[in-house]
């Protein structure tokens, strides 16, 4: 085993932050040794179809389609759950983390209930296409952290609210309750509109939606810090 110390990257990470990364990391790299083997098992699939496990609505948080996502998502939980987990400490940390992860997942699961309900209507009603729909959503497949991630920028944005974010594209400075807004808002849109391509926009949506009201549990019942 490698030891980590001084003021390397990984030696200062909190635990939870630091295993979580290094989770993702082995998922990802034992997806791109086996393919398809880890998606079929371990992604999460809707209730209703014949791949789905419940055990997929932890898993999926660790997996990941392709270089840039797991980038993109491990980079903003080091930002922001180094920050949340020092805060909070390692075990509440870990638990908002699985609680907005699996919120996202329940909440994209209750999408897909009803558009399964409008493919059933145009099959019913004589569109032969919608069968191809309906095919398609019980066999695609969904996977990354992003659900838990989104919860992660949510919890900044209410612990910290005028902190000054900086995107690096485009070169925008904001507080972060306006990134959260902003970043809610597009979702929001972008998942009505449908498109979003394959982005589970709902997915983001349902972490922050389960953030907020925990944050708001803990706070109303002077829980927040420990």
């Amino acid at each position: 085993m490698i030891g980590f110390r001084g003021n390397s990257i990984l030696g200062s990470m909190p635990p939870v932050v630091k295993n979580l990364i290094m989770i993702n990391v082995l998922m990802y790299l034992i997806t791109a040794i086996t393919g398809s083997f880890m998606y079929e098992n371990f992604a999460l699939f809707y209730f209703k179809s014949p791949f789905f496990k419940p055990y997929q609505l932890v898993t999926h948080m660790f997996m990941h389609g392709g270089f840039t996502h797991i980038l993109f998502n491990m980079y903003t939980l080091f930002i922001f759950g180094c920050v949340l987990e020092r805060v909070w400490g390692s075990r509440k940390f870990l638990f908002y983390y699985f609680v907005t992860g699996i919120g996202a997942a329940l909440l994209h699961m209750g999408v897909m209930w009803l558009q399964l309900r409008g493919y059933i209507a145009d099959l019913n009603a004589g569109d032969m296409y919608a069968q191809v729909n309906i095919q398609s959503l019980l066999t695609t497949p969904t996977v990354g952290a992003s659900g838990a991630i989104y919860g992660l920028l949510l919890a900044y944005g209410m612990l910290f609210p005028d902190n000054i974010m900086q995107l690096i594209f485009p070169p925008v400075a904001l507080k972060a309750k306006w990134f959260v807004i902003i970043f809610g808002a597009l979702e929001l849109l972008l998942g009505l509109s449908g498109r979003g391509g394959d982005v589970a926009h709902f997915a983001h949506l349902g972490g922050m939606i389960f953030g907020f009201f925990l944050i708001l549990y803990w706070k109303k019942n002077n829980r927040m810090y420990y």
